[in-house]
């Protein structure tokens, strides 16, 4: 165990300093040594040191404090013991505070150096084997950067492969938040478009008209402020794949252009009066129910049909619980490092409640619970204490009465319309805390006339 760890012994008095390196050296470690702080912060650029016995009093420029905090900026995960003749509580206090993780007082002894080096060591160790332990489950359950060991999207990731390369349609269905944009990502890059365009649309945030020219482009003065031509999502996806988000949302007119894209593979621009020809593969996704949309004259058959060559529903996360901590600690150590916060770990007890709750919001609510838990955090791991907003969440639903006088409408117009507010018309943070995605808000939103 000893051998992989170098050591570096900072200290500017001689006799010490070569005395410490021969005790550790006796003990199998690979030893380099400073005579002053700068020296250590210009080895320590260099080389990774497991540990750094640093001496608290140096020459003027740099004492062991300063040294250990220009160490800790490039080398923050680094165990620094800061050695010194001068013990008092108050140097012991700033050590630690600093970031010190041992705190010593010449003259040492070599049993205890060694003692504490081995039980630096060890905790090392486990960590780096922990490390790897979490590499090597990341990559048995991590497909196309989508983190699962359910058995049902274990499936859902056979087919995806089996189906890539085809040109035929996908429709992936799900409820907000499971991931359908991923899984049709992942279909695009498996397959031999992986290297052509991806160009994703949400059918349920714009306006049937403005859908239609995101869609299909438009030609010159093809009606007001169209002062160039401009290539529409379909023309831009050419040779490669055309997401359509939310497809259940798109109106009767628009259901109809679409399948007549989807059966000849050709389109009018807005305005235009030449046919543009393209070869896509269309993946759509929804999360309704679009056979019920066709039994209630909502959505037209012909187009489901077309649309549902190859099906993918995505199950909630609720009914694959057993992802929860796998995701958890992805979220984890990704978010920790974007929001730039020292969150490492989460405890036993807070998996507990993740792994009960619900999740009306699946994946997507997940990520956005464990970032505010990040953000909230006081220590290396998040516990119970961290989720706590989630339980008064949960408890403000049960204990509140909904009124029984106004129409299903009307209480869901205000809701939206209080929760906009409240928060200063921030859409994404509105969505967020109503457990639905933005597309869906834009759509009620347009709906009821609720002005951001």
């Amino acid at each position: 165990m000893n051998r992989p760890w170098p050591i570096l012994v900072v200290d500017d008095e001689h006799v010490m300093r070569i005395s410490m390196a021969a005790w550790l050296r006796e003990d199998g470690y690979a030893v380099d040594t400073a005579a002053s702080g700068r020296e250590a912060v210009e080895k320590a650029r260099e080389k990774d040191y497991a540990i750094y016995f640093i001496d608290l009093k140096m020459p003027p420029g740099m004492d062991g404090i300063e040294a250990m905090i220009e160490v800790m900026k490039f080398r923050p995960e680094a165990s620094i013991v800061i050695i010194t003749a001068y013990a008092t509580v108050d140097t012991a206090i700033a050590a630690m505070k600093e970031g010190a993780q041992e705190y010593l007082v010449k003259p040492c002894n070599p049993q205890e150096i060694s003692l504490l080096t081995q039980r630096i060591l060890k905790v090392k160790q486990l960590e780096r084997e922990n490390l790897l332990l979490r590499e090597k489950l990341y990559k048995q359950y991590n497909f196309q950067n989508i983190i699962s060991k359910n058995p049902r999207m274990k499936e859902i990731f056979a087919l995806v492969q089996d189906v890539a390369s085809l040109r035929s349609t996908v429709l992936i269905q799900g409820e907000s938040g499971t991931g359908k944009e991923m899984i049709a990502r992942a279909v695009h890059t498996c397959g031999d478009r992986a290297d052509r365009p991806f160009v994703a649309v949400s059918c349920a945030a714009l306006t049937e008209t403005l859908l239609e020219s995101e869609l299909f482009g438009h030609e010159r003065g093809a009606f007001t402020g169209a002062v160039s031509a401009r290539k529409g999502k379909i023309e831009l996806a050419d040779s490669g794949t055309l997401f359509l988000d939310e497809i259940g949302d798109v109106s009767p007119k628009l259901q109809m252009d679409l399948l007549r894209v989807l059966q000849e593979r050709r389109f009018f621009r807005v305005g235009g009066t030449e046919e543009v020809q393209v070869d896509v593969r269309v993946i759509a996704a929804t999360k309704r129910d679009l056979q019920e949309a066709v039994r209630e004259g909502e959505f037209r058959d012909d187009l489901y049909y077309r649309l549902n060559v190859i099906n993918i529903h995505i199950p909630p996360l609720r009914e694959r619980r057993e992802d929860i901590p796998l995701l958890v600690r992805h979220f984890i150590e990704r978010l920790s490092v974007e929001l730039g916060r020292d969150v490492q770990d989460v405890t036993d007890g807070a998996i507990r409640v993740l792994v009960n709750h619900d999740w009306p919001g699946n994946v997507r609510e997940l990520q956005n619970a464990v970032e505010r838990s990040i953000i909230t955090c006081k220590n290396r791991a998040l516990d119970e204490g961290d989720f706590g907003f989630m339980t008064q969440s949960a408890q403000a639903t049960q204990d509140w009465v909904p009124p029984t006088h106004l129409p299903l409408q009307e209480v869901e117009r205000r809701v939206i319309e209080a929760t906009l507010r409240g928060l200063g018309g921030n859409v994404r943070a509105t969505a967020e805390a109503l457990g639905i995605d933005r597309s869906t808000l834009y759509e009620r939103v347009k709906k009821y006339g609720i002005s951001r």
